[in-house]
């Protein structure tokens, strides 16, 4: 497990896993009712607190396997986050679409009223792993989270601003206004912005790993290089045309069928 090409091939399998784990609970929650969401995000809360456990007890470990569970308890806490964004149970005060003719800043005002309560969770979120780590020397969990937050910050003001792909396969029913706040058009300047940033933060992970002299911090940086990386090629499907619905479509149930 020292490897790097082990570590990277373990972000790579986390963010599919995952990622799939929760359009599933999702969609599964969706085919039930509004009632199931939150149900499903209650019995998730012990993967939100093993999350922050797995943070503190490898906080001042810098080995091999305390790496690996920061990584992973990073990742357990924003999962729950997301989760409670998808479930439509912590998103914002606006659950209307989004009304034509709207000024850019009255758009972006609009836009905020439906993600306000889950951006300031996911900044909350950050916050939590900023106080369980600050001062200790194993930063994988603080670092993935950092990613993970920017990236997604990124993306939601791409697809805001415009983007020439948008895909809405897998936005659950409790969300549906907020495809009226998308914009499918060319790229603006937010976009090579964003992949400027997260080709320069992949690179320096990249060198970082490169030259790192442990077991513990090679593990930290490939998975922290994957993970960046992984970020950025979320940002090239906005603009590419990738089948990469293709990833997740097979393992999950179909959507409830709309009534007439």
């Amino acid at each position: 497990m020292t490897s790097p090409w082990i570590a990277a091939l373990v972000a790579l399998f986390a963010w599919w896993f995952f990622t799939g784990l929760i359009l599933l609970v999702v969609r599964r929650a969706d085919r039930t009712g509004r009632d199931a969401h939150a149900m499903t995000l209650l019995l998730a809360v012990p993967v939100l607190a093993l999350g922050a456990a797995a943070l503190i007890v490898t906080a001042e470990d810098t080995s091999v396997s305390a790496v690996y569970v920061a990584f992973l308890g990073a990742l357990a806490i924003w999962g729950w986050i997301e989760l409670s964004f998808l479930s439509g149970v912590i998103t914002g005060p606006e659950p209307r679409p989004c009304r034509p003719g709207l000024s850019l800043a009255d758009r972006f005002s609009a836009g905020w009223g439906t993600v306000a309560h889950h951006e300031i969770l996911l900044l909350a979120g950050l916050g939590l792993v900023v106080l369980i780590t600050a001062g200790a020397p194993n930063h994988t969990g603080l670092w993935t989270y950092a990613i993970l937050f920017v990236a997604r910050i990124s993306a939601k003001l791409n697809l805001f601003f415009g983007v020439p792909r948008i895909n809405l396969e897998f936005v659950p029913s409790t969300l549906d206004h907020l495809k009226s706040h998308l914009r499918r058009g060319p790229v603006t300047a937010a976009f090579p912005i964003a992949v400027t940033l997260l080709s320069f933060a992949t690179a320096c992970f990249a060198e970082r790993l490169i030259s790192a002299e442990t077991p513990g911090r090679t593990v930290e940086f490939a998975l922290l290089t994957a993970i960046s990386g992984l970020a950025l090629l979320e940002h090239w499907f906005m603009v590419l045309p990738l089948p990469d619905a293709r990833l997740w479509r097979w393992m999950l149930p179909a959507p409830r069928p709309t009534k007439d």
